[in-house]
């Protein structure tokens, strides 16, 4: 997949996520099942889109100190945003009921570390490379003004409410309308000098 594609599917798999998170609680709990299992499926796939993406920000950027400093710190939280999302769904297979999947969850944040690392801290560090990147885009002038304040809408309203993470998802879609272009604009620029 090339990266143009990689701007518009993540976002998609993050909306594709959130809804069917919402199907998922209609009956009043989430998970385990196959729409438990098929929305992580989702956003672990939008997890590893963004590693292209923010590869090709660091390249809009000039390979800059900070920008790969924020690239690496992008990186790291995509590891733990995905080891949550993967135990995630070992615990969706794992238990029989949703009530048993507490236990397990116990189990696991019980182990030292992984709490803080995969649950608390380190996924927030996705967050904060995705928004330091696209900052520095907007300082460059590379971006419009607006797009780090789509950004930002995107990584605030999950946590203000879970169920709104399609209008996230929907927020980062259109902030990545001008990094596509100037996707397709480098991809252009390159081709015309080989």
């Amino acid at each position: 997949m090339n990266n143009r594609a990689a701007f518009v599917v993540a976002p998609l798999l993050v909306l594709a996520y959130g809804l069917i998170r919402i199907v998922d609680g209609l009956d009043g709990s989430r998970g385990p099942g196959i729409a438990w299992t098929t929305g992580h499926l989702a956003f672990l796939g939008a997890l590893a889109l963004f590693i292209p993406i923010f590869l090709e920000m660091r390249r809009m950027l000039g390979r800059t100190r900070l920008a790969t400093l924020s690239v690496i710190v992008g990186v790291v939280g995509i590891a733990c945003a995905g080891a949550q999302f993967a135990i995630d769904i070992v615990v969706g297979f794992t238990a029989s009921s949703h009530e048993a999947m507490g236990p397990l969850f116990d189990q696991v944040k019980a182990v030292p570390g992984v709490s803080l690392a995969v649950y608390v801290a380190g996924p927030f560090l996705f967050y904060a490379g995705q928004l330091a990147l696209v900052v520095q885009l907007a300082v460059a002038r590379r971006v419009k003004a607006w797009t780090p304040v789509l950004v930002l809408v995107d990584l605030v309203i999950p946590v203000l409410e879970k169920d709104l993470i399609p209008v996230g998802a929907l927020c980062l879609l259109v902030s990545f309308v001008p990094l596509i272009r100037r996707t397709e604009s480098g991809a252009r620029h390159a081709l015309a000098h080989v």
